[in-house]
């Protein structure tokens, strides 16, 4: 069963999966995901985490529109040359999944918006601007991609659809206490799922001091 997959195995099998089926995701698995999501640590144990799941194809259309408009500021400053640790070959078909997920955003059975409450007042925007918010969202993000691979659904998060954070707001009917962090389409994958390629630890770590 794909939920019997062991930690490590899914954390080394959790390749980004941007090409998506429009079948439709049992609404139980996705409340799942959102429960795993919602057992990750928050600062001071706040538990602000906010996740919206939009299925509407309305609202989905209007996402899709904000997602092409970045997307294609995005190709056009991005040439697929080879990096260090990966070939010219490897970037561009990652290039072509981001295009076929701006093309298809809006087929995507489920988009998932992870948020923070963050309250009124001048703390608010302090805190959304700093690293502090971002410590309270992304473990739960982790987690809900994790989850998704053990059930053997597609999810890779992206911040195209939400860069116009008032836009975004705006589509998604948000409170000024609520910051979108992150969007996370989900679905069953149109390929395979695969181990993920990293660099090795000897080139990442260094004991005690950097130099």
């Amino acid at each position: 069963m794909a939920d019997e997959m062991g930690l490590f195995e899914v954390m080394y099998n959790c390749r980004a999966m941007r090409r998506i089926r429009p079948d439709a995701v049992p609404e139980d698995l996705l409340l799942k995901l959102v429960d795993a999501a919602n057992q990750a640590p928050s600062g001071s144990n706040v538990q602000n985490g906010r996740w919206i799941l939009v299925r509407s194809r309305e609202q989905k259309e209007r996402l899709a529109e904000l997602n092409r408009k970045v997307f294609e500021a995005y190709v056009a400053g991005n040439r697929a040359d080879a990096l260090p640790h990966q070939s010219a070959e490897a970037r561009q078909r990652m290039l072509g999944a981001v295009r076929w997920q701006a093309e298809h955003f809006a087929e995507i059975p489920v988009l998932i918006i992870a948020c923070l409450e963050l309250g009124a007042g001048p703390r608010r925007d302090s805190f959304s601007a700093g690293a502090g918010a971002g410590g309270s969202i992304w473990p739960g993000v982790q987690n809900l991609l994790l989850a998704a691979r053990a059930l053997g659904l597609a999810a890779t998060p992206t911040t195209f659809a939400i860069a116009d954070r008032a836009a975004a707001k705006d589509v998604l009917g948000l409170p000024d206490t609520i910051e979108p962090f992150c969007l996370i389409p989900v679905g069953y994958p149109k390929g395979n799922f695969g181990p993920v390629t990293r660099k090795p630890v000897s080139e990442i770590m260094r004991w005690d001091r950097w130099s």
